[in-house]
Formats: C-alpha cells, structure tokens, sequence
C-alpha cells in the first residue's frame, strides 16, 4: 500500500529542511539531529505512568543509566528490558520514553530501559556485553523494586532489537539469565547489508537511508570482520535453537524489512515460536502517531499473552 498520510506529511516536512539523519555527520552533530527529530515527533505531554526512577548500576566499562518505569497496582510486576535505537551512535533514555510508558501502562508491567554507552567512543562488543551485564543485574535484583524475576522479556527498536536478541543468545551460551519473550520492533540483524529487495526499493528517500546505514556500522565498528560475529550479526549465528518466543515487527518501506522477515524465518527453522507482522505504510521506526500506536498496541498484546 502506499505510505500512510502522516509518514508522508513527515517526509516531506523533513526534505523542505532537509533533514538527514548522518549525511556524514560527526557523532556529535549526528545526536543533536536525532534529538532534534524525537522532540518534533514526540507527544507535547509525556503519558504518566505511577513512578519513573532514573539510577544508575554497575558495569563493564562505567555505571550504566537505567529508567525504571512501574504501573500502578500490587505486583510483582513482570518486566521488560528495553534498549533504544540509534545505531549505536546517537539516542538516550529520552529518544523512546514515550514508547516505554505506553508499554508500562499497556501491560501492567515494569519497563527498564538501557541507556548504553555509544559508538564511536565505545566500540563493539561494547554494547552488548554491557546490556548483557544489565539484563544481568535486572533479573538478579528484581524482587528490590518489586519485579518477578521469572517473567522477563527483552526488546528494543532497531539496533535496539539487534541488541536485544544478541543478549538472548549471550543468556542461552552462558547459562542465564532465563527470559521469557523477545520484542524485535524494525531490528538490524545482519550487518553485511546483504542485497535485499527492501533495501534496494527503500534505500533512500524514507529517512533511514543505504548511506546512513554505512556510516552507523562505520562508527560501530573496529573492523569489517566484527560485523561478522554472531553477537553483532544473530542472523549469522550457527544456531538459533532454544531461544525465546519472538514478536518481530516491520515496516513496509523500511530498508531493514527484508532483514528482520529474513531472520524470523531462520527462527522458526530452528523451532523457535514467532510471529513476523509489517506495518503497511510504514517507514523505519514508525514515527507518526497513528502508525507507533499500532506497533505498540501489537507489542503489548504479546507482551501479555507473554507473561500470561
């Protein structure tokens, strides 16, 4: 179907400022934009929740800031452990809180998000290890800020949901910790950028370019070989058997489609349960109102059916 009409009043918004998300920017620059762009597209007034804490835990290279949002009632609360996007460049705990209170209020449950240290100045496997070492952290003391330890799940957008499904393959090698479901909203799982359709169709002209996704993994990386690793690229990885149940959503003209359909199908191959739904209409990241209220809503029905 042809894009929704607020994607197409934002797009054209965007290119009489010509906005670009890298246009090979300095990280710096490149975070301002992205600031820039999350308060135009973000609600004037922040969905209240019953109680948001910021703190700060330890971790492999510093403390790591977290944002705790809690629902209202008894619990314990389930939770779910959330990582932004940004390509591991550029976002913060502000780029997606609205996504996160909307989750908490939706499915009556405790949403963490992760504010990880970011590329260039800390390089992969920087990332990931430290989510890791978070989600860690979360599972252990979950019963302080009244969560359940045995109902959690992992999710996040984009590079986020990369993350997050490279730590539930971190929590099946190692042993633990036991999570439960994992959100994949528009993910990057393959950084080779292999030749798909969605990206030769949808490379340029609908915010996320070819270009910036070049300079993303430029700046995310040492070297063209770590882009290889499975805790970089999971769609690489030999074995995708005996992870948890996925939600996968995608957005039809997003170049990273393909990629994230390509990578639920290599999970149900290897007998993992999963859904792959894609936003019609749709550029990367959703964006608009009414098209991240649809994802949304979708995540949180699995989220509770999840937890149920």
């Amino acid at each position: 179907m042809p894009l929704d009409t607020q994607t197409q009043t934002l797009l054209k918004r965007l290119e009489a400022i010509q906005f670009a998300l890298t246009n090979d920017m300095t990280p710096a620059r490149a975070r301002a934009r992205s600031r820039a762009l999350a308060q135009w597209t973000a609600s004037r007034d922040p969905e209240p929740v019953a109680h948001v804490e910021d703190r700060r835990i330890p971790g492999p290279v510093g403390d790591i800031p977290l944002r705790i949002y809690t629902p209202q009632g008894q619990g314990p609360f389930p939770i779910f452990i959330y990582f932004h996007s940004g390509g591991g460049v550029i976002g913060d705990l502000d780029s997606e809180d609205g996504h996160c209170r909307s989750l908490t209020n939706q499915v009556e449950c405790i949403v963490i998000s992760v504010d990880y240290h970011l590329a260039p100045e800390y390089k992969f496997p920087s990332a990931p290890e430290e989510c890791y070492a978070a989600t860690q952290w979360i599972v252990a003391h979950a019963p302080a800020f009244n969560g359940d330890p045995a109902r959690v799940a992992i999710g996040g957008m984009s590079s986020g949901a990369n993350i997050a499904t490279v730590v539930t393959l971190m929590a099946r090698d190692r042993g633990t910790p036991t999570l439960i479901f994992q959100l994949l909203l528009v993910p990057i799982t393959d950084y080779r950028s292999p030749d798909t359709s969605s990206l030769k169709d949808c490379g340029d002209g609908y915010l996320l370019t070819k270009n910036d996704m070049a300079w993303f993994a430029q700046h995310y990386f040492d070297n063209k070989e770590d882009r290889l690793q499975p805790f970089a690229s999971p769609y690489l990885a030999p074995s995708l058997a005996g992870l948890p149940p996925a939600l996968i959503i995608t957005a039809e003209y997003d170049p990273l489609r393909d990629d994230g359909e390509r990578y639920g199908n290599r999970l149900k191959e290897a007998g993992v349960p999963v859904t792959i739904s894609c936003r019609p209409g749709a550029i990367h990241c959703f964006l608009v109102p009414d098209q991240l209220k649809k994802a949304l809503a979708e995540s949180a029905a699995a989220l509770r059916t999840a937890f149920a």
